[in-house]
């Protein structure tokens, strides 16, 4: 059976060389890399989904007071079955909740990125949200180093590109469905828009990648290790190198398609204003460049949340 591999992130600063060989060979394999070492504690995580699972237990009238219509789901709550994934015709049975970056109000990105909106009937919803936010924050750019280096260029040629970055943590809850209605789906085949996504807490079942040869591989992780795959942006500014891979959310063939499911992922995006034009250095005869538009991050995002059905 296939699984995804898993990765010790500490090796980075004891082995780089082949760290950053085993890293970029499993993500332009699969598009998605286990990721232990990282150094999140669990207590962090249990008190994550703590407060967000205290959020989505609210009554429903209570919730949509954080539902910011007309912002595509920017920041703030988002209901059920309003996300649909790109070709599909069904809603996901999900509902979410966007927590974005803490810019300055005078920053030259407000008008793209709106301030966050924190929820007073969970009172350390912010501080718990915002903390797990900045961790993950932190390693996708030590991934990114990692994966700078595969390509041959600097460490830190993605430092300056996403210290600004549009990203987002995003809580999502799968409500429980009866058992004469459960559906095979909680969330339709997709790929991701950003850069990279990492997903705490994957121990869950459901989650599943479509390997390269048409199967659909299930992935969960051991212990505290953090699922990471690649986005659309990043697939595009490597003309393809590291693939955005199709995935899903299906419920289990046991009694578990009747609970709920809580999952926390969190999208890595650039800079609003980085330009996502393939690399040179990803660009060869075996592999030409694959777009001939240019777009930057922002009408990337724009372009795809109108796909989903956001706005």
């Amino acid at each position: 059976m296939v699984s995804i591999p898993t990765l010790d992130i500490r090796k980075y600063d004891v082995d780089r060389d082949a760290f950053v060989k085993e890293l970029g060979e499993t993500f332009q394999k699969y598009g998605f890399c286990c990721i232990s070492g990282h150094g999140i504690p669990d207590e962090q995580v249990r008190g994550a989904y703590e407060v967000f699972e205290r959020f989505f237990a609210l009554p429903e009238e209570v919730k949509l007071r954080y539902y910011l219509k007309g912002s595509g789901g920017a920041r703030g709550y988002t209901p059920f079955k309003i996300e649909t994934a790109k070709g599909f015709k069904y809603a996901d049975l999900k509902e979410f909740y966007h927590i974005g970056r803490e810019i300055p109000k005078d920053s030259k990105y407000a008008d793209v990125m709106a301030p966050n909106v924190w929820p007073a009937e969970v009172p350390d919803f912010q501080q718990k949200a915002y903390a797990m936010y900045e961790a993950l924050d932190r390693l996708g750019a030590h991934v990114l180093k990692a994966l700078a280096l595969f390509l041959n260029l600097p460490e830190t040629f993605f430092d300056q590109n996403i210290d600004s970055g549009n990203s987002i943590l995003r809580p999502l809850h799968y409500p429980a469905v009866p058992p004469e209605d459960v559906p095979n789906l909680r969330a339709a085949p997709h790929e991701d828009i950003n850069l990279i996504t990492l997903l705490v807490g994957a121990n869950a079942e459901g989650l599943e990648v479509l390997t390269k040869d048409q199967n659909w591989v299930p992935v969960t992780t051991e212990k505290n290790a953090i699922v990471v795959n690649i986005g659309d942006m990043l697939q595009r500014l490597t003309n393809h190198v590291y693939p955005s891979t199709t995935h899903r959310v299906v419920n289990p063939k046991n009694e578990n398609a009747r609970k709920a499911r809580y999952s926390m992922p969190f999208f890595l995006h650039p800079n609003p204003d980085m330009c996502l034009d393939p690399l040179d250095c990803c660009i060869t005869s075996e592999n030409p460049r694959r777009y001939s538009d240019s777009l930057t991050a922002h009408e990337f995002l724009m372009q795809r949340l109108r796909e989903i059905k956001l706005i």
